[in-house]
Order: C-alpha cells, then sequence, then structure tokens
C-alpha cells in the first residue's frame, strides 16, 4: 500500500480529524476501487453495495469479505499486505459484518451499516493521483478507438442496437467495462437527448455515446458519423463544440479561483448557449461535469457548490437538438488535456465564448 499511503491514505487521516471519527469504511464499488487502485468488489454491477469492505483506522487498510469470496479478493483484486477477514456468507450481509467488526466512532460511506455514521466520501477521490492519471489517459484512448472503430463500420441500414452491441464488443475486447452504451439515430437522436438504442435504423447519422471503465476509472466519449446528414447537424455540432469549450475554460479557470464551484462553471455554460443562438437549450439535457470513479462525481447544476479541483477529469457533453459533442478531458491550472484524443479522428480548432481557449475537438466523420 505504499503508493497509496502516500497519495490517499493521508486525505484519509485529515478527514477522519476533521470528522473525529476512529475508522472509516468504504462499501460502495467506487470507493473500493478508487483505494485499492482499480479493485473490483462487485459482482452484480448495479447493486450499489459490493461484496468487500475496506476498513481504514489511522494506520492500516483491512477489507472484510465473506468466506466464499476471500480467495479471489487475496489474488485479484487487493494490493499485497492488505489482510482479509472474513465472516460465513450466510451468517449476515457485508453491512452488518462490517457494524460488528467496526470501532465505536466509525464511519461508513453508505447509510445502512448499523451503528455507524454516513459519511460523504465522494471528494476524497479528487484530484487524481498519478497512478490514477495513467489509468485515465490509457483508458481514454482505448475507450475513443473503440467508439470510433464502430463508427467507421456501422451503415445506415444497421439498427441502433446492432451499433451497441458492437461497441460493447469493441469496448470488452479492448479489457473496458461499458456501463452505458447509447446509440441515436437521426430520427431518434432529434427527439431524445439520451438515445437507448432501439431497432430502428440509423438513417442518415448516428450519435454513439459510452462510458467505459477500466480499474474503476470512468471515461466518457461521444462520436457523430454522418452518411447524408442535413446541413444543419455541423452547424448545431459547431455551436455544441464551442459550448464544450467554454466549459472546459470556466472549469479551469473555476480551479484557479480559492472558491470556484460547479454552479460558476454552469454560469458560464448557460451564457455560451446564449452567445452561439441557443439561449436556454441547456434546459432539455444535464451538461455534465466531473467524472472519475463514477460515471459523473457530480453533475453541474445553476447551484451547484461542489468545488472544482484540479487535477482531475471532466466530462462536458453539450447538445443542441439532434447534436451532441462529449469528450474526456484533464484539467490542470495551466492546461486543458483532451484524454480521448486519438489523433485519427476528424477534428476542427474551436474557441471558447471569450476567453482565448482554443481546443482541437471532433467534428462528425462523413462516410
Amino acid at each position: 500500500m505504499t503508493a497509496v499511503r502516500d497519495q490517499k491514505l493521508t486525505r484519509l487521516d485529515e478527514f477522519m480529524t476533521e470528522r473525529e471519527l476512529s475508522e472509516l469504511w468504504f462499501l460502495r464499488p467506487a470507493n473500493f476501487a478508487w483505494l485499492t487502485g482499480g479493485g473490483n468488489s462487485t459482482v452484480d454491477r448495479a447493486a450499489d453495495v459490493g461484496v468487500a469492505a475496506l476498513g481504514y483506522d489511522g494506520d492500516a487498510v483491512r477489507a472484510l469479505t465473506p468466506n466464499n469470496e476471500a480467495d479471489r479478493f487475496r489474488e485479484e483484486e487487493l494490493p499485497s499486505g492488505v489482510p482479509v477477514e472474513t465472516f460465513d456468507w450466510h451468517e449476515s450481509s457485508l453491512g452488518e459484518a462490517v457494524a460488528r467488526e467496526s470501532a465505536d466512532g466509525a464511519g461508513a460511506d453508505v447509510p445502512t451499516v448499523p451503528g455507524l455514521e454516513s459519511i460523504d466520501a465522494s471528494r476524497l477521490r479528487l484530484p487524481v493521483t498519478d497512478r490514477d492519471r495513467q489509468v485515465l489517459e490509457r483508458a481514454g484512448r482505448a475507450t475513443a478507438d473503440a467508439v470510433e472503430t464502430v463508427a467507421r463500420e456501422v451503415s445506415p441500414d444497421d439498427t441502433e442496437r446492432a451499433a451497441a452491441g458492437r461497441l460493447r464488443d469493441e469496448l470488452w475486447d479492448r479489457g473496458l467495462e461499458s456501463p452505458v452504451v447509447l446509440v441515436g439515430g437521426a430520427e431518434r437522436s432529434q427527439r431524445h437527448r439520451h438515445f437507448t438504442p432501439t431497432d430502428e435504423p440509423l438513417g442518415d447519422y448516428a450519435l454513439l455515446t459510452v462510458v467505459a471503465v477500466e480499474r474503476g476509472v470512468n471515461i466518457a466519449v461521444t462520436r457523430t458519423v454522418d452518411f447524408d446528414a442535413p446541413s444543419w447537424l455541423r452547424e448545431r455540432h459547431d455551436d455544441a463544440s464551442r459550448v464544450a469549450a467554454t466549459a472546459m475554460a470556466a472549469t479551469r479557470d473555476a480551479a484557479a479561483a480559492d472558491d470556484g464551484t460547479a454552479g460558476d462553471v454552469f454560469a458560464e455554460i448557460e451564457r455560451a448557449y446564449a452567445a452561439v443562438g441557443w439561449e436556454g437549450e441547456w434546459q432539455h439535457h444535464h451538461q455534465g461535469g466531473s467524472i472519475g470513479f463514477e460515471s459523473r462525481e457530480w453533475i453541474a447544476t445553476p447551484s451547484h457548490d461542489a468545488p472544482v479541483e484540479t487535477p482531475a477529469p471532466y466530462a462536458w457533453n453539450p447538445t443542441v437538438q439532434g447534436a451532441k459533442t462529449e469528450d474526456t478531458v484533464l484539467i490542470s491550472p495551466t492546461d486543458v488535456d483532451v484524454v480521448t484524443d486519438t489523433g485519427s479522428w476528424p477534428t476542427a480548432e474551436y474557441a471558447a465564448v471569450d476567453d482565448e481557449l482554443r481546443l482541437e475537438l471532433p467534428t462528425p466523420l462523413s462516410r
């Protein structure tokens, strides 16, 4: 746990001191992955709680899991040196076992552990560590490559569902899980901002959106493929991309301020929509926000007070009816790095509204 100790457990020490806690217990899969550097505590991805918990007492990390899961965690999911304690799988739930094993004055990241204070650990995961940054950059390229591969292969007669199946296959082949796969053909993407796949054909163009996961780190990407799209598609895509560039500039600036918040960034997004001629368009879909060990660590809203951290990944996803742009970027106080840029997809330079930032962002691929 040496590398983890230096950057992550120090945050836990400070948090425990601030909250006057004797121990912290992590049952949520996102926090398990974050603290272990990518360990997977799930069997059922839809569950809020995994099948193993991590406890930290200010000195060492230990794992607690049912006896039937212990060998897998020792061999595959935990850093070397982390002890594994067990309970009989038929004896109790994980939460009940944590309650029995915890010290007085402990906290847990779920509200269902009897006797433990419920704590929100999400902000502990930011800013990203050097190791998590390496995973982010590798997964960003792999995710975008998977989506772009499918975009080059699909045809107007393919159904949304068939395209979604190809996306899942390409992601899986690259070692990526795919909790979110959306495909919108020309008709449905104009009516719905979350285009869950159906048996409708793609038609004149398609939007391909995924959130993929490697070692707990989430990556969001959208690509547009143009078979015979109306001229307004590129115009709307360009408008959405200027909003995206503005969001990235505003994120960088909010992080540089001592008290910059998600709401501050949202205000600039709202202003950008108006500047490109789509005032109020933001009301039709969420605009994205911070990404990391959840598909969004937080989603920006007009009044959201989440602090804007750097270095940290963000995924802004502006939409203009029928058009969408989305990439995962790593933002530092002085740089905006598009980690989902493969170098093999058409791009154009987009200027942020009233800011010097200019970014190369993807354009629709004409087929």
